[in-house]
């Protein structure tokens, strides 16, 4: 495959995944949940993966750990999204949104389309990985635990705090317990910390340096634009100063011990 056919393969997901978010986009104009776009965006991502890996020329063992690594996260994810949506309203954060762009249908639609760009964006260290030719080594089996790690991280902190917020008597008050002892964020965390399994996995690849891409754009995302600015804005606005104190006391983004721990619930 020539340079210019590999190219041709994000400009494919990039077009599957514009066709998805305008369906989604006439989805939430009917329903008022914009969470769609992030289970759009996530199922977008595994179909990258599958499709880099069936048309890729790497070693048939690294596409298939392509294959498999992407579309599991994004099974898990997504289902965990699927939950969320069909089972609570919108979140605030698009609430906000749709509140602060009153409704107006022409910005959501474009926001959708810009999440398609996102999508063939962080495709390009699957695609990476899935075209690196090199023999399978040490670093390729680390990638693989790394994302083992990764999501192992993500499923319990996610479920830590759905066990928090399922009891009425936590309402309005911040899940402090397991991991979210220790960050504020750790599904977070761990969503970035999977992204480097992909890097692993490209290196002794021409194309490794697009494996680059993943980690560094998913940690200013999440660590300055959509991730921790736009969820922490909302918890101040729903839980106020038991937010504050736990913004006080708790590590952001990378774990790490509270300043008080007595103070835990």
């Amino acid at each position: 495959m020539s340079t210019s056919e590999l190219w041709h393969q994000p400009v494919w997901v990039w077009a599957a995944s514009a066709l998805a978010m305008t369906l989604g986009w006439m989805v939430q104009r009917r329903t008022r949940n914009a969470g769609v776009v992030d289970a759009i965006w996530t199922a977008g991502l595994g179909g990258g993966a599958l499709y880099y890996a069936a048309s890729g020329e790497g070693l048939p063992d690294r596409r298939l750990a392509v294959a498999l690594l992407g579309s599991l996260w994004a099974a898990r994810l997504g289902w965990h999204l699927g939950l969320r949506i069909l089972g609570e309203a919108e979140d605030g954060r698009y609430r906000h949104l749709r509140r602060h762009w009153h409704d107006n249908q022409v910005k959501f639609f474009l926001f959708f389309q810009a999440q398609a760009w996102l999508v063939a964006l962080f495709s390009l260290p699957l695609l990476a990985a899935a075209a690196n030719r090199a023999p399978w080594s040490g670093w390729d089996s680390l990638g693989i635990a790394v994302w083992l790690l990764a999501i192992g991280g993500e499923s319990l902190a996610d479920r830590q705090l759905a066990r928090f917020r399922a009891d009425p008597a936590h309402h309005g008050l911040t899940c402090r317990g397991g991991l979210w002892r220790y960050s504020r964020h750790p599904n977070y965390f761990f969503e970035w910390l999977q992204w480097f399994a992909y890097l692993l996995l490209a290196v002794g690849s021409m194309l490794w340096w697009l494996a680059l891409l993943g980690p560094v754009l998913m940690l200013v995302s999440l660590y300055w634009v959509t991730g921790i600015p736009f969820t922490e804005a909302q918890a101040l606005r729903s839980r106020g100063e038991d937010y504050r104190d736990y913004q006080r006391r708790t590590s952001p983004f990378f774990p790490w011990f509270p300043k008080d721990p007595r103070h835990d619930r």
